[in-house]
């Protein structure tokens, strides 16, 4: 995995290791070997280090992280790098992350092109650098930078990195040539290694106030946790302490974190999302048709333009049409104007959306995205009339969040070019897309489907037909408690208080008020396959038919100040679920926060390995992506079906086992699936591995 090149007196060393050339334990291994021989050589007086392909090094193997480590680790090899007595000059184009970041801090000298990029990403997976960049970060930029730069996890270009003393040079595009005539200057003007472990921290102590307006930022956008704290104790340590020591801390407190539940449980969601290659070839598409141009429609059409797509924006209403298109420019141009994105590009985007106002005008589309009023028999007709105009080899697609993609695709007669992709508002914005597959959907479709949702920078996880999907099916599941327990005693505040401790993003009553408590209201209303229980969403129903829908009107679950969408305890919404309760003959008592937690989320869980038995979520990484992508789940949880496994699958049987006894088994009947999986002593995990081994 190391290529050795001399080139005259100077070794190049090439790291091999695609597709980032990742520090996994044969490269770790590979390396140290290359840099003690080179070292040894009398006749090799420097030594470059640079990535083959198209990075330098994008990080550690994080697969490693869920095993004791394995020698030489990372922070032996490094040690051993600066350690050399002739001068190692790191070359780097691409990606310089974490772990590679610090390979590049450990060499003597460093040289990019200007395409390169480093930072310090682990504290998005619940980590710390590990390997020295805690300490010979901030003997290069000091306290600040250093922890702004950790803290954030963001990147840095190369530029910026030349401007904080970083790098020695930018190059031009014969990176390996400018690093060997680099090392060629450095050896003949007798300048010998230079290590940052002997360099004092420049500046003076960051205040205070400085270092926890940093960490509370942290602690906000990466919530849950150790890593804030760790990355400030260790960066501060490279001030007090001797480096070999604030090593070992930073060492330590790498471990502490990477065993860490929390830690475990981002690692799982960087896999999660990551997905893999589609088998099938993908069909060309560059031209993509939106039918509807409400808020939905509106949404996809600006991530479909800023991906590059030419998109045709239909309404047949010209009213409607203007408002989309309208909607299109301000929201684009409002993005420009707070730096998400240049006016330039902003403004290229806003001019791939035509708007048309017959649906005639897809005929020459590649594929399109019906995303008009969430009603079968209206889905029906315009997909008969898509069928019909659109072309052989395109994709129909329909946003649907609930309805049969089955029955859709059938109206088209032509069922085999038909899928779902289930947007979550605003599309513009949220990452999920469930692609919905029909009975009849073609490979190439998913494929195809896979493929736009990765150029629109979403997560597109695919799964199979039923009502509801994966993420609103278990939604009615996690919302049914959320209602049962408002007519037993509790009340909208506490619910979502308990839920948002947990770490969901808001609380069931808040959510529904901010979607609308109407638009699940006509759901129902459409539904044939009601549970027959006079308790079933029926606080829901009360408000909407007291005119509460939520934040639109101002009173939901909660009250809601003008121009404000905090959500403010109502005392009329406790006396409507009193008088409820009673109509019911619901006795109401003191709910335990306990008993709210386990409710919401052992139904959550119950009905995720539900549709993992029924084969609706392929995975449980699957379920998991789209409850912490569509719906708030804490991602230093993991995801419903990874949190299942770290609180215990016996514990979460026994649990549920516990709540049928108290409130009867209709809903509350563990599914056999996990009952199973207790029996045979797996977890979800355990139990997706066996299924998918070579063994299998």
């Amino acid at each position: 995995m190391i290529d050795a090149t001399r080139r005259g007196a100077v070794m190049v060393l090439s790291i091999e290791n695609p597709p980032v050339n990742a520090l996994a334990q044969p490269v770790r291994q590979a390396l140290l070997a290359a840099v003690e021989h080179a070292d040894a050589d009398p006749e090799i007086a420097a030594m470059v280090i640079q990535g083959a392909g198209r990075h330098f090094v994008g990080g550690a193997d994080i697969a490693e992280f869920d095993a004791a480590p394995q020698a030489p680790l990372l922070n032996d090899v490094l040690l051993r790098i600066e350690a050399c007595g002739k001068p190692v000059i790191a070359a780097i184009h691409g990606a310089a992350l974490g772990g590679g970041c610090e390979l590049a801090l450990a060499c003597h000298y460093r040289l990019a092109t200007g395409d390169a990029s480093f930072g310090f990403p682990e504290i998005r997976l619940g980590l710390l650098p590990g390997s020295g960049g805690t300490q010979r970060l901030p003997r290069v930029v000091g306290i600040r930078e250093a922890l702004k730069w950790m803290l954030t996890g963001e990147s840095a270009t190369a530029p910026t990195a030349r401007y904080l003393g970083i790098l020695d040079r930018l190059a031009g595009p014969d990176l390996v040539a400018a690093a060997v005539a680099y090392a060629e200057e450095l050896v003949g003007r007798g300048a010998g290694p230079r290590r940052l472990r002997d360099a004092v921290v420049p500046g003076e102590a960051v205040a205070e106030a400085d270092v926890a307006e940093l960490r509370a930022a942290a602690v906000r956008r990466h919530p849950g946790t150790a890593s804030p704290n760790a990355i400030i104790e260790c960066v501060m340590a490279s001030m007090r302490l001797p480096f070999d020591e604030a090593l070992a801390l930073s060492r330590r407190r790498f471990e502490e974190c990477r065993i860490s539940t929390a830690s475990r449980a981002l690692r799982h969601m960087f896999f999660a999302e990551r997905g893999g290659p589609s088998e099938e070839p993908a069909r060309p598409v560059q031209q993509v048709g939106v039918l509807g141009a409400g808020t939905m429609g509106s949404g996809i059409a600006i991530s479909l333009a800023t991906a590059g797509y030419d998109v045709t924006l239909v309404d047949t209403q010209a009213q409607a049409l203007s408002a989309g298109l309208d909607r299109v420019r301000t929201t684009l141009v409002a993005a420009a104007q707070k730096g998400r994105m240049d006016l330039a590009t902003a403004e290229a985007a806003i001019g791939r959306v035509q708007g048309k106002d017959s649906l005639e005008s897809f005929a020459h589309v590649d594929f399109v995205i019906e995303a008009v009023f969430e009603n079968l028999v209206v889905k029906q007709e315009v997909f008969a009339t898509l069928g019909r105009v659109c072309r052989k080899d395109a994709v129909l697609a329909s946003n649907t969040s609930t309805l049969d993609i089955d029955a859709i695709a059938a109206a088209s007669q032509r069922p085999h070019d038909v899928i779902g992709m289930h947007f979550f508002s605003p599309a513009n914005v949220m990452r999920l897309v469930e692609i919905v597959r029909g009975r009849e959907t073609a490979t190439a479709v998913i494929a195809t489907t896979r493929q736009v949702s990765r150029r629109m920078n979403k997560l597109g996880v695919v799964v199979r037909n039923c009502f509801g999907f994966v993420g609103n099916r278990m939604l009615y599941s996690y919302g049914r408690e959320n209602q049962f327990l408002l007519l037993e005693g509790a009340t909208p505040s506490q619910i979502d208080g308990v839920l948002e401790r947990f770490g969901m993003a808001m609380g069931p009553n808040a959510v529904g008020d901010l979607a609308g408590l109407d638009v699940g209201y006509r759901v129902r209303r459409q539904r044939k396959d009601l549970p027959d229980d006079p308790r079933y969403y029926r606080v829901a129903d009360v408000l909407v038919d007291a005119g509460r829908l939520g934040q639109k009107t101002g009173r939901g679950s909660f009250r809601y100040l003008e121009g404000s969408r905090r959500p403010v305890r109502d005392p009329e919404v406790e006396v409507m679920l009193a008088a409820e309760s009673q109509r019911l003959g619901i006795e109401r008592r003191d709910i335990s926060d306990t008993e709210i937690e386990h409710r919401c989320l052992f139904s959550l869980i119950n009905e995720g390995a539900q549709i993992l038995a029924d084969g609706i979520g392929a995975t449980p990484s699957d379920i998991d992506a789209v409850w912490c992508n569509g719906y708030g789940f804490p991602r230093f949880r993991g995801g419903p079906m990874f949190y299942a496994d770290t609180v215990g699958l016996p514990v979460v049987v026994a649990g549920i086992q516990e709540l049928a006894r108290r409130h009867g088994p209709r809903f509350w009947t563990p599914a056999r699936l996990l009952l199973d999986l207790v029996e045979q002593g797996h977890t979800f995990e355990t139990w997706h591995k066996s299924r998918t081994s070579p063994a299998e």
